[in-house]
């Protein structure tokens, strides 16, 4: 239960939160002038001084009016709170059925648990906010009015009241057992009867009623425990609120007559009953009610999805790299514990100011490499290093300055092109926008768009536009490893030689899985992948020494006799 709590606690973003807060304050008045009003408006109309008894009323009114516009400002800044919490959990139980899944885990229920339970999260989060916070709200502002009116009265009614609170609290981690212990048992009772059921005949057939009725029965008779358990849970919650609810009504009213003796007007009794009977007590019951049912489906439900979640990993200590160089060794990686290799102890070292090709038959493993080289991926066996640092091993915001990937399907978002393709960069200025977008060739799409302040919509967009301003964001990236993963594949010949020549001439190291020869031909190096084997080298060594690269060119020849060039091995 500690661990759901600190969850939600954490979940909560600050200046939402704060906004949040504020907006309660105005609530906080009404709420601590109606006891106030109601004392003094009946003592006026006791004395026969109605007009001061009705202005008082009056005064009433127009709090609960400013209580009104503060409520309605808290309701529009719970979305900024909720909506956060439900993106964290959703990629939380994406990332924890990806990982079970790649490690050959079942991964049943993700579909349940991002569908609906992820649903009842946010609800019941959503819910907690709000109770809690008017639960606060309702307790300053009647505490504030009471000690306004008579501190006496607040020494009454107070002390009961928190106790009856705190004594609530102090039985939420037992009922929530109590709910996990009666859904475990409910599960277990319905696997026995359906497995009794489903052999109805074969067990009269066999003459064995009374083992069936000893299987169903001991999960019955668990499940009948469980339901005790709760509704003894059911009982103590009803103590507490008889403790911290009713008690202090009992109190004031027993002390009436002893508080009328000690100059307490009639007015100042009744204005504490009010805050009694229309403050303290809704709330408490308000609070109770929602921590004992959207409280514990809170707790349970969070439960299930945190438990299902990417295993807990110990923070790495920060590093920063001390170059750009790429490298990767003895690396090997497959998709699931039971699957073979799509790389096997691949060494290869990227230096800085590189330009590799990577070439290969579809499903060879290039796009896997490209993972690999940007922490995308983690290798299942070797190291990978970027700057002599694991991937892992760098914060997000380094990382993301560390390396920059286009894949074949670039995501482009609503907004407008400068939003787009400054996105990874900021901070740029308008020369380097328009120097960028003129480098990559995308200045006619631009142009066509209607600038850099007008707004896209990628549905309007052709798979090729998408990844030309795709391009233009990864040349602004202050990155210095660039990785093309068959990056310009929607683009025409043209089109891919401006901008790989134009990713070639910019500052730092460019990795291009090649979608086509072409691509190789203007790389210093190429890295040519065959199943579990690769070869590294220049264009001139691999075309005689590699029969696959040969037959990607279209050249069959076999190697002439007398080379003397020897092919780097890459692996």
């Amino acid at each position: 239960m500690r661990r759901e709590l600190g969850y939600g606690m954490r979940a909560l973003r600050r200046r939402p939160a704060l906004l949040l807060a504020a907006w309660s304050v105005p609530e906080i008045v009404p709420t601590a002038g109606y006891g106030v009003a109601v004392a003094h408006a009946t003592d006026a109309f006791l004395a026969g001084r109605s007009q001061a008894g009705l202005a008082w009323l009056a005064g009433l009114v127009a709090a609960a009016g400013l209580g009104a516009l503060g409520a309605g400002q808290v309701y529009r800044r719970l979305g900024d709170l909720v909506e956060p919490v439900r993106d964290d959990l959703v990629r939380l139980v994406v990332g924890g059925a990806l990982r079970r899944g790649a490690a050959g885990e079942r991964t049943d229920g993700a579909v349940s648990r991002l569908n609906r339970q992820v649903e009842i999260v946010r609800d019941t989060y959503a819910g907690l906010i709000l109770v809690v916070r008017t639960f606060v709200v309702t307790v300053v502002g009647v505490l504030t009015g009471l000690l306004s009116l008579a501190p006496v009265i607040a020494l009454l009614v107070v002390p009961p009241f928190l106790l009856g609170f705190a004594a609530s609290l102090a039985i939420l981690g037992k009922a929530a057992r109590r709910v996990q212990g009666s859904l475990a048992a409910d599960e277990q009772l319905t696997t026995s009867a359906g497995t009794a059921f489903s052999g109805v005949r074969d067990l009269t057939a066999a003459g064995a009623e009374d083992f069936a009725a000893d299987l169903v029965g001991e999960p019955i008779d668990a499940h009948a425990a469980a339901e005790r358990a709760l509704a003894k849970v059911a009982a103590l919650r009803t103590l507490c609120f008889a403790v911290g609810g009713w008690l202090p009504l009992l109190i004031l009213l027993a002390a009436g007559p002893w508080l009328l003796g000690r100059g307490v007007t009639t007015g100042t009794l009744l204005g504490g009953l009010t805050y009694v009977l229309l403050g303290l007590q809704p709330a408490l019951n308000t609070v109770m009610a929602a921590l004992g049912d959207s409280g514990l489906r809170y707790v349970v439900t969070l439960s299930r999805i945190l438990d299902s979640g990417p295993p807990a990993e110990k923070p790495a200590p920060a590093a920063v790299p001390r170059n750009h160089q790429a490298r990767l060794h003895k690396v090997s990686f497959a998709y699931g514990a039971h699957a073979e290799p799509v790389l096997r102890d691949l060494d290869l070292v990227v230096p800085e100011g590189d330009h590799l090709a990577v070439v290969g038959p579809s499903g060879i493993g290039k796009s896997t490499l490209a993972g690999l080289v940007c922490g995308l991926l983690a290798p299942t066996g070797g190291r990978v290093l970027l700057g002599r640092v694991q991937p892992e091993q760098l914060s997000a915001d380094l990382l993301a300055k560390t390396r920059v990937l286009i894949p074949q399907e670039a995501y482009v978002f609503s907004g407008t092109v400068a939003d787009n393709i400054t996105y990874l960069a900021p901070d740029a200025t308008p020369q380097q926008i328009e120097r960028a977008i003129v480098a990559v060739g995308a200045g006619t799409l631009v142009t066509r768009l209607g600038g850099t302040r007008a707004i896209v919509r990628p549905t309007q967009l052709s798979a090729g536009e998408r990844q030309l301003i795709a391009l233009v964001r990864a040349y602004l990236s202050p990155a210095p490893l660039a990785v093309l993963d068959e990056a310009t594949c929607h683009l025409d010949p043209e089109a891919e030689r401006r901008a790989e020549e134009a990713f070639a001439a910019r500052p730092g190291t460019l990795i291009v899985v090649a979608h086509r020869i072409s691509s190789a031909l203007r790389a210093r190096r190429i890295l040519v992948l065959d199943g579990n084997d690769a070869s590294l080298g220049r264009h001139t060594t691999l075309l005689r020494t590699s029969p696959l690269y040969r037959d990607l060119l279209g050249h069959w020849q076999a190697p002439r006799d007398g080379d003397q060039d020897q092919i780097q091995p890459a692996s």
